[in-house]
């Protein structure tokens, strides 16, 4: 469980940079359906190289080849997984500052808890007592940074983001689903199972998804046609696709992929929670505007309280 947790900490680390990078590709004037679909471009782009080194061309044509078998499955879990969930994270950068969407996004870590109630999972509920801890304490070291209220920062940025809560888990789920799959889960059953040993590799996982997302991106660059990207954005999109995308969603789906029962997959889920502490650390070195005082201190305290009574919660289980 241990090592679950540290994974998910480090994935956090790497997600951290969407936050920062979107706010300043959005300040600069990029829009923000690039800075979403230049992610995808350049992820597909770096996982092929991956993939080229680790299996030879043969890996790729094997992904692709499963990809096409259960095309229709890919598509849906790309399009909500990263599809819905990106677009509406970079759509809130252009009106709430990376905090904001920080901590919106941590309710994912009580959107996932649905989720997995959804497809008939159980767990204990001393998890929700946990993911709350990590919740409110996220909400206090965000909170603490608020000057001035400014309501439609609420409107266009966090409810974007809670949708999105909502999206990312689920679509990550249909991925285990999809591996785990038990005839006494009715919603289980109602997802393909893909006993393709190309799925014990994350990398191909999340390329697989990336391919997935296409179509979804194609049809909102055709509706919104929007003017093209700087140089600056371009290179940062690409960052955000490596150390995000590559990196973090990687680390993230291997330790999801490690968790044997769904209060693991709980675990593992919150620590995302610790991605607003690198987004303030972030946002601090970048734009030198956020700063730590009593109230984001609690915040950060009930965030290690939660992730730390998780961990002793598993290891007695």
């Amino acid at each position: 469980m241990f090592k679950l947790i540290v994974l998910g900490i480090l994935s956090g680390a790497f997600f951290s940079t969407t936050f920062v990078l979107n706010e300043l590709m959005s300040v600069q004037g990029g829009h923000w359906l690039y800075s979403a679909t230049l992610r995808y471009f350049f992820m597909i782009l770096f996982l092929a190289i991956i993939l080229l080194f680790q299996g030879g061309i043969k890996r790729l044509i094997d992904v692709y080849k499963l990809f096409l078998e259960h095309y229709i499955f890919w598509i849906i879990s790309g399009t909500i997984g990263f599809g819905f969930f990106y677009a509406l994270i970079c759509f809130a950068a252009d009106f709430s500052p990376a905090w904001v969407i920080a901590a919106s996004w941590q309710f994912t870590i009580v959107a996932t808890l649905f989720v997995l109630l959804f497809f008939g999972k159980s767990f204990s509920k001393k998890i929700w007592f946990f993911s709350l801890l990590i919740f409110i304490g996220v909400c206090l070291v965000n909170l603490s940074h608020i000057d001035n209220f400014d309501f439609s920062i609420f409107i266009y940025g966090a409810i974007p983001v809670l949708l999105a809560s909502f999206c990312y888990p689920l679509g990550n789920q249909l991925i285990w689903e999809s591996q785990n799959q038990t005839s006494s889960n009715k919603k289980s059953s109602k997802v393909p199972h893909i006993k393709s040993s190309l799925l014990k590799n994350s990398f191909n996982k999340v390329m697989l998804l990336c391919l997935g997302s296409i179509p979804f991106w194609f049809i909102l660059l055709l509706i919104i046609q929007p003017q093209l990207p700087s140089s600056s954005q371009v290179i940062n999109s690409s960052l955000v696709a490596l150390f995000s995308g590559v990196f973090a969603t990687t680390i993230f789906l291997y330790a999801r992929g490690l968790a044997k029962d769904s209060n693991e997959i709980a675990a593992v889920d919150a620590t995302q929670a610790s991605e607003v502490i690198f987004a303030i650390i972030g946002g601090f070195l970048l734009f030198g505007t956020i700063s730590i005082n009593t109230l984001s201190f609690l915040g950060l305290t009930l965030i290690i309280l939660g992730l730390f009574l998780f961990i002793k919660y598993q290891n007695k289980s």
